[in-house]
């Protein structure tokens, strides 16, 4: 069934002019079939709420779709979607399952207002082999809360339907080596898509659309579906704002389902953090009122430090932070903290400083908290213990304490400070299920078995061995690359290393001066990948910007999991120069400029959005001298990745976390070992810009 485009161009000029009638309330959009804003199958003109998460996952007849999207900011969004067609071989012989990655972008140029309605502009799988590639514009307009009208104009994929044109000239054929196919965007036939959207009630949505896309790969070329109409009708049904159920007819011959998860970063799925209430400042009496409490004469008793340091490290114990040393005198103390549980860095330094005022004698003005990772100072926060006292029960306390509050370089461990003999060596364990995901939906699922040997302070043995239980992963080929073969035989890492040593590691941390640290990291550091890692870095904890260089010598370990190296014996010399810097609002990036895993030599950038209760979600895109052609069908090395904290969704106190990296496609070039305990993400929690984001937390 085709529509006469004159009749789309009458729906479209509808559209448009019912747009300039005012609409009631703006609100956000829904998600379509592929993941992203839209109505079932086409794009929107709207946006998600700004920081949304979201997981989607669609069957229509042979085809699973599996997307990951987040709205970078109010107006930029981006998503990654993972694509099956089953029974591909039902027309041409091959393969019975392909699978296919792409990249979306998105942009809203216009917000919807009074008369003008949102308007978006996208580009869909803008990298890949060009199964999804298209570009569209899309406006959407509100009227009340109930209805809104959505008009675009598709190209691509998107344009493939009843086309009036191609207003940009010809569009040339995409490359199919995974970079940005931008001499194709905009061009070729143009088509016009239009659908409705009504809110029945608070749950259900009644959805309906006008296609663009003919679905000739599925329809005409493979013959996987029929599509008999370019009219797409459904319900959708949400009870709640974490979850969203739709079912469809699409194309006139197929049924759809889809299930959405959507998440907010910026609010906890379980509320609050559950854990022991603080205790209360305690305030000192009023040195007129007994000026004896602040006479300093008790430094001189022999066992004033040992009685101290036992009585603040019980205190803070409930907390999970321990006290590493502790050096006073008759008005400062210092005490340099290893916090091993809350996921804040100023509620550690908050609930550090209440158990001082209750430990340290009533002359003891300046508290000077030094929280330690890795056996390394971090930052000195230096707190007058009257600011305390008096902002306690004050409206906006936090602000108030933060302006009076100096953060600095930690500075080395006083000499006459007072340690716990028994604090080192420390050796702890833990045995936890893991989830291990190549891609959505695939994966395997084991246990894995951790351990740490704190030999004393910046000496750290560690390592993990990890058993897989069950697994729906597949065993590649052996990689045929032209380059060494550093990534593109992980699946085979997989297979035979069943159980695996992922990592034993030595590591050295240290302060060999002022606003630098070092680490030197020795064993094998990841399953793939073993040898000596080094690592210095330049950042003062008030600045944005930090500097740091890495050097690294590994040999390829061998696939069965063991201590062994692989039969190619292959070796290299890596290293990077890196530049990061903190633009605010929890966005961080990060320039690396080096020779990688393969011997190529290219940068890679990355910028992420992190939110003060430890979520993390970025991407990143390697480019270096390798050619797109032998990198492999992606062209170059590019991805996107996510952390979300444990507690953030079971309220409890840890610094956990689940964190997946996705790409479209695997190659050799653009490869970087991983090393654990990288100096930036490791101190940067204790700097001005880990600690302001959540300083409201000092207070709890």
């Amino acid at each position: 069934m085709r529509i006469p485009s004159r009749c789309l161009l009458a729906f479209l000029t509808a559209s448009t002019a019912l747009a300039l009638a005012p609409a009631f309330a703006e609100g956000t959009g829904t998600l379509n079939i592929n993941g992203t804003t839209g109505l079932i199958d086409m794009p929107s003109g709207e946006a998600q709420k700004d920081a949304t998460f979201s997981f989607s996952t669609a069957v229509v007849g042979p085809i699973t779709r599996a997307t990951l999207s987040f709205q970078v900011s109010e107006r930029l969004s981006g998503s990654f979607r993972f694509q099956t067609w089953r029974d591909w071989d039902a027309v041409i012989p091959g393969d019975a399952t392909e699978t296919d990655r792409s990249l979306d972008l998105r942009y809203q140029v216009l917000k919807e207002g009074k008369f003008a309605p949102a308007l978006t502009i996208g580009l869909q799988d803008f990298t890949g082999q060009g199964r999804f590639s298209s570009e569209y514009i899309a406006a959407t307009k509100g009227f009340g809360d109930r209805l809104k009208v959505t008009a675009g104009l598709g190209w691509g994929r998107l344009g493939s339907y009843g086309g009036i044109g191609s207003p940009f000239g010809d569009r040339p054929a995409v490359s199919p080596t995974g970079t940005p196919n931008t001499d194709q965007w905009f061009r070729g036939e143009a088509a016009p898509f239009a659908g409705v959207e009504y809110k029945l009630n608070d749950a259900w949505t009644f959805k309906g659309e006008y296609s663009s896309d003919a679905y000739l790969l599925e329809d005409d070329t493979r013959g996987l579906i029929e599509r008999d109409s370019p009219f797409n009708f459904g319900l959708e049904y949400q009870r709640t704002a974490n979850m969203r159920f739709g079912i469809y007819s699409l194309y006139g011959s197929e049924v759809g389902l889809v299930f959405h998860v959507i998440l907010d970063p910026k609010s906890r799925m379980a509320g609050g953090v559950m854990g022991a209430a603080p205790v209360p400042v305690k305030s000192r009496p009023a040195r007129t009122d007994d000026p004896e409490a602040y006479d300093g004469g008790w430094v001189t008793q022999a066992d004033a430090g040992p009685i101290l340091r036992k009585n603040l490290a019980k205190r803070l114990a409930a907390d999970g932070i321990g006290v590493e040393d502790i050096a006073y005198t008759a008005t400062t103390v210092q005490v340099r903290i290893r916090n091993g549980r809350i996921d804040a860095g100023a509620q550690a330094v908050g609930r550090t400083a209440r158990a001082l005022s209750q430990v340290m004698p009533a002359s003891v003005e300046v508290f000077e908290i030094v929280p330690v990772v890795n056996g390394i100072g971090a930052s000195k926060v230096t707190i007058r213990r009257s600011d305390l006292e008096g902002l306690e029960y004050t409206a906006d306390n936090a602000s108030l304490l933060r302006e009076r509050v100096t953060v600095t370089d930690a500075g080395p461990v006083p000499a006459y400070a007072i340690g716990d003999e028994g604090l080192y060596p420390k050796f702890t364990w833990s045995l936890r299920p893991a989830l291990r995901l190549s891609e959505p939906l695939k994966g395997d699922i084991g246990l894995r078995l951790s351990a740490t040997y704190d030999i004393a302070p910046g000496f750290v043995l560690s390592g993990s061995i990890y058993k897989q239980i069950a697994s729906n992963t597949d065993l590649g080929t052996p990689s045929t690359s032209p380059l060494p073969r550093v990534r593109t035989d992980e699946s085979r890492y997989t297979e035979f290393g069943d159980p695996t040593l992922v990592r034993l590691t030595f590591a050295w941390y240290g302060r060999p001066a002022p606003d630098v640290y070092s680490r030197l990291t020795l064993g094998y550091l990841e399953r793939m990948q073993a040898g000596v890692s080094g690592e210095l870095l330049w950042k003062p904890v008030d600045s944005q910007l930090a500097l740091g260089a890495e050097l690294n010598y590994t040999r390829q370990r061998d696939t069965d999991g063991g201590l062994g190296f692989d039969e190619y014996d292959y070796d290299v010399v890596t290293g990077y120069v890196s530049a990061y810097y903190d633009f605010g609002n929890g966005y961080l990036g990060q320039l690396d400029v080096g020779r990688y895993l393969a011997g190529d030599v290219g940068a890679t950038i990355s910028v992420d959005r992190v939110f003060a209760n430890g979520w993390r979600v970025g991407a990143f895109a390697t480019v270096t001298d390798v050619s797109a052609a032998d990198f492999g069908e992606t062209g170059f090395d590019k991805g996107i990745r996510f952390t979300i904290p444990f507690n953030w969704a079971l309220g409890t106190e840890t610094r956990k976390g689940f964190g997946l990296t996705l790409r479209p496609g695997t190659g050799d070039g653009g490869a970087r070992v991983e090393v654990a305990g990288r100096l930036y993400e490791s101190i940067r929690e204790y700097h001005t810009d880990g600690l302001d984001p959540d300083w409201g937390r000092v207070w709890r």
